[in-house]
């Protein structure tokens, strides 16, 4: 099992959860975020901004299913063909368990 933490940029965020769902990956937590990159904020004029927001996508899923959601991630979150700064990461973590709480039972 995997958790997939996804940093996109917010106006992406609708786009990507619904090309997930689209896909059959309904299951997500979303929380607004704020950080930056290497390219260490954004100056405009004689203002630097180094909190960018951002909004991150976790979502646990099996394994084998791991290249088919990134896959999803990389082709929605874009902003150009190119890509740009400030497009996003992609973190995958390993997961030793999963407990639904309502049930009570392990296991996604």
């Amino acid at each position: 099992m995997l958790l997939i933490r996804a940093i996109v940029r917010p106006e992406k965020k609708d786009e990507v959860l619904g090309e997930l769902s689209s896909a059959g990956f309904h299951a997500a937590t979303v929380v607004d975020v704020v950080g930056r990159g290497k390219q260490k904020g954004i100056k405009i004029g004689g203002i630097v901004y180094d909190e960018i927001p951002k909004t991150m996508i976790l979502m646990a899923i099996p394994d084998e299913e791991k290249d088919q959601v990134i896959n999803v991630i990389l082709k929605t979150a874009k902003t150009s063909d190119k890509g740009a700064y400030g497009d996003g990461k992609i973190f995958i973590s390993p997961v030793e368990e999963v407990y639904t709480i309502s049930k009570g039972s392990q296991g996604l």
